[in-house]
């Protein structure tokens, strides 16, 4: 039960510093006048991690007063993981390649944070936490539901604002229909990818210990 509570101070840890980034990232955005900016809530980085924080909140509640969690709460995570640690791959490659074409991309300390650390951070929680249960398969196709969800109100509003969340969804910047197509099965691949990675994790349990209930 003390490592129960560890972890749950930890999430609340975790809440509170991804708040603070959600944050500083705004009004940093805000502060370069720029349409980028002003669509702070678009991004889908920003809306996966907003569900992070609410998930670590209730998580952390759960931990101080249960001595494992639901498998409603397993899913849940496993799902926003997912999200949150493939929005941040992505963010990787495309800092990757915009230094390779010469294109400056400014990274400040909050993108870091929400891009890179979090969802290591996370990801390694999801390891170790005691407590949590194995997530059932289903949860990797459900995964995607909402980067295609996302994805179409972006390509949706796209024209209307003239503005893309990242480059490879603008077909302005893209070479045409086949580029985008075959950029966006590479993102949907990572983000079951990833989700397969966390259901395979969740259902491997230490040797001597008991297995939750899937």
């Amino acid at each position: 039960m003390r490592a129960r509570t560890v972890f749950g101070a930890l999430r609340l840890a975790g809440a509170a510093a991804c708040t603070a980034a959600l944050v500083h990232r705004l009004f940093w955005g805000l502060s370069s006048r720029t349409i980028a900016g002003e669509n702070f809530l678009a991004y889908l980085t920003v809306q996966s991690n907003c569900a992070l924080v609410i998930i670590l909140l209730l998580g952390a509640g759960l931990a101080f007063y249960r001595p494992s969690d639901p498998r409603w709460f397993s899913v849940a995570l496993a799902l926003v993981l997912t999200w949150t640690i493939t929005a941040g791959l992505a963010f990787a490659l495309i800092v990757w390649q915009a230094g390779l074409r010469g294109i400056r991309v400014d990274v400040p300390w909050s993108d870091h944070l929400l891009h890179f650390w979090l969802p290591a951070c996370t990801a390694l929680a999801w390891i170790l936490t005691p407590g949590h249960r194995g997530v059932p398969w289903w949860v990797v196709p459900v995964s995607l539901t909402f980067p295609l969800g996302w994805g179409g109100v972006t390509m949706w509003r796209g024209p209307s604002v003239g503005w893309y969340p990242y480059y490879f969804l603008d077909p302005r910047q893209v070479s045409g229909p086949p580029e985008f197509l075959l950029t966006s099965g590479v993102a949907l691949a990572i983000f079951a990818a990833v989700a397969t990675v966390l259901v395979i994790i969740s259902r491997v349990r230490p040797r001597g210990q008991v297995p939750l209930p899937v």
